[in-house]
């Protein structure tokens, strides 16, 4: 029997480890295949709806748990945050003019870094 089958259908955070390092994962527990977990997230951007699904072996599962109502809620109009952030970005791009220190802005790509000769 699968060990997680308790978790089906509910919101829940997962930390699981891939080589040293520990990430969190969290999402609604769609599936236990007896060797693997499945989490799904569902989410709509630019009027487009997607969803982002993992699969968690057992072996690399650190910790469980299931979320808070409060963590339970999804960030839902992603769109209308978005243009908040470029506009502050923009706005500090255009203060501070060029950042010599290639220091990231908020909302704006990084630049690739330049080959070495």
């Amino acid at each position: 029997m699968a060990p997680y089958a308790n978790f089906l259908g509910r919101q829940v955070t997962v930390q699981y480890r891939v080589g040293d390092v520990l990430l969190v994962a969290s999402g609604t527990f769609v599936g236990d295949c007896g060797r693997s977990i499945f989490l799904e997230q569902h989410l709509e951007l630019a009027g487009k709806r997607n969803y982002f699904r993992w699969e968690i072996p057992y072996p690399y599962i650190h910790r469980i748990a299931e979320s808070s109502a409060v963590e339970a809620v999804v960030n839902a109009p992603l769109e209308e945050e978005l243009p908040q952030e470029n506009t502050r970005a923009a706005a500090a791009g255009a203060s501070a003019g060029s950042s010599p220190s290639g220091a990231h802005v908020p909302g704006l790509a990084p630049l690739p870094r330049p080959k070495p000769i």
